[in-house]
């Protein structure tokens, strides 16, 4: 028998597929799209984080992005990844804030070369006066987060896509709208800065890197979910 689409008010669980999700939710079911936002916070949060640097930011962003997106998902191809296709939505919301507010995105070969004693400090400065606890992986997480968050804006939302996200190769490019071939060269750029100063300990925290707490998750949803509905986008079950 052909797939097809579950009823209007059937039982939403973790086995059914973001394209089932994204035409219940195109219907204006409130529960498919929750649960698209629940399945995708931590990495488009982390997507937007990436870019803004600040977590309030961050937060901001992703809301509206994710309106953008409700709104849009008639337009939605189910022959493309609905996580790709939000990270997009995601990025280029993000990239508008730093636009609206004047930030200056550092060109890819500058930003390679880049000689800022800031940025050399932090990435490359390995100082003898760290307490022996600072090896702990909840310290290391948190050195590893801020290093990311000196990594040149070009690099910054690659490495945390490929790395943290472990999306491959051909969905940042796909999601970020620039060629393989870029995605690689940032990719390894990045993580070079980053061994720079963190060595073999670079891989230790990864993946507890920008943890995505419950509390915010649930905020985050609440917030899309209130504004949603005052614009009639959805109905309730």
């Amino acid at each position: 028998m052909p797939n097809t689409l579950p009823l209007a008010h059937a039982p939403i669980s973790q086995h059914t597929t973001d394209t089932e999700l994204a035409a219940l939710a195109a219907r204006g079911e409130q529960a498919a799209f929750e649960a698209i936002m629940r399945r995708h916070n931590r990495l488009l949060f982390r997507t937007a984080r990436s870019i803004l640097k600040n977590d309030a930011d961050a937060e901001d962003a992703l809301q509206d992005a994710y309106l953008r997106a409700w709104r849009a998902l008639d337009g939605f191809r189910a022959d493309a990844k609905l996580s790709t296709w939000l990270v997009r939505i995601v990025a280029n919301e993000a990239l508008g804030r730093l636009r609206r507010h004047q930030a200056t995105l550092i060109p890819l070969d500058a930003a390679m070369n880049a000689t800022e004693p800031e940025i050399q400090a932090s990435l490359t400065d390995t100082p003898d006066k760290r307490p022996e606890q600072f090896a702990m992986r909840a310290q290391m997480r948190q050195l590893l987060e801020a290093r990311i968050d000196l990594l040149p804006e070009v690099f910054r939302t690659v490495f945390m896509l490929r790395a943290v996200e472990e999306m491959s190769v051909e969905e940042v490019s796909e999601a970020l709208g620039i060629p393989e071939a870029t995605v690689r060269t940032r990719f390894f750029r990045a993580r070079g800065l980053l061994r720079e100063g963190l060595a073999s300990q670079a891989d230790i925290a990864l993946g507890d890197a920008f943890a995505f707490d419950g509390a915010r998750c649930d905020r985050i949803v609440a917030g899309v979910l209130a504004r949603g509905g005052a614009e009639g986008l959805s109905r309730k079950p």
